[in-house]
């Protein structure tokens, strides 16, 4: 049995102000190649493990590759879940080089499934049973903001159907497991925020739809 020595995680390592983290994260979607140490791996999965879940029920489940023969396989197959989802879209794109210069959030989504087989690390977030989507989403904003207070960046991105089964044979996953979201993590290649958003004046309302926020 393992001493509380070895199986402590270190919470204050987390010390960076939540509003600091909060306002400066931003979608990572280039990363060094340099691994993550596994003791950040798992604070960061403690971390997510404290979020808010449904009943307590704790569906929540992750999945890490840190292996770089099995996340550029996983790569492959996300690249190609990135060009079928622009199918479906309608998009004539059929390579980064032919999207618009105006087009900035999908070029750099395109740079992302190029650049994903070589990420340090690649978490799938997923939930037992099947549903628990309301119970996830928490944990992985947990586990995005920890990995920021940790000057790790990261993105939550998706799947298509297309390449469902595969992913699920190539990573052993039973049927039983429904997946929810993929986030590439690693050291940024670039900077954290701020970031741009629109004016909560113009997202929230008050009492009823459409009602003014006070700061309007």
């Amino acid at each position: 049995m393992s001493s509380p020595e070895a199986t402590a995680v270190d919470p204050s390592r987390l010390a960076m102000p939540v509003g600091e983290a909060m306002f400066t994260q931003r979608s990572i979607r280039r990363f060094r190649r340099e691994p993550i140490p596994m003791e950040d791996i798992r604070l960061i999965l403690e971390a997510a493990a404290k979020a808010p879940s449904g009943g307590n029920r704790q569906p929540a489940r992750f999945l890490v590759l840190t292996d770089p023969a099995v996340i550029e396989r996983f790569g492959a197959l996300y690249r190609e879940a990135w060009w079928a989802k622009r199918r479906d879209e309608g998009r004539p794109w059929t390579r980064r080089e032919d999207i618009p210069q105006e087009e900035r959030n999908s070029r750099a989504a395109a740079l992302l499934a190029e650049q994903i087989a070589h990420a340090p690390c690649v978490m799938l977030a997923l939930s037992l049973p099947r549903g628990g989507a309301s119970s996830v989403v928490p944990a992985v904003q947990n586990l995005m903001v920890a990995a920021r207070a940790l000057g790790i960046g990261s993105v939550p991105t998706t799947l298509h159907l297309s390449v469902m089964e595969r992913v699920y044979s190539l990573l052993g996953i039973p049927a039983e497991i429904e997946f929810h979201l993929c986030i590439p993590l690693g050291y940024p290649r670039g900077r954290f925020g701020p970031t741009q958003r629109l004016p909560t004046a113009d997202t929230s309302y008050m009492n009823q739809w459409g009602g003014p926020v006070p700061w309007r």
